[in-house]
């Protein structure tokens, strides 16, 4: 087994264990808008990995997977991003899905790991 992480995933955050602004769902589709503004200082290179990475929409589930970090890191992230107007976050659809359409996007999610 190697060794730990370097930097704890608190310290990326400053500690920080809840995103500003409304929580976002982990099936909730994040991007960056087509026109985006240069990207303001004050931003670390975990910042910049999401952003990166929302070039296209993506899940948060996706992010978590490509990260590598833990879901609170990362909704942190998100929520740092998204109150710099650097990305967009559209919440899940809110009609329930059949038990078919589950089953589907389920296994598509295992797919891609």
């Amino acid at each position: 087994m190697g060794p730990g992480p370097v930097v704890r995933p608190y310290a990326l955050v400053r500690g920080r264990t809840r995103p500003t602004g409304k929580a976002l769902d982990v099936v909730s589709m994040v991007s960056s808008p087509r026109s985006r503004p240069p990207v303001p200082d004050g931003l670390g290179p975990e910042h910049l990995a999401v952003l990166r990475q929302c070039g296209r929409p993506v899940s948060v589930a996706d992010l978590l997977c490509e990260l590598d970090l833990p879901l609170g890191v990362v909704r942190v992230l998100l929520g740092d991003l998204r109150d710099r107007a650097l990305i967009r976050a559209d919440p899940p659809p809110a009609e329930p899905l059949s038990d078919v359409q589950l089953l589907r996007r389920v296994a598509d999610g295992l797919r891609r790991l």
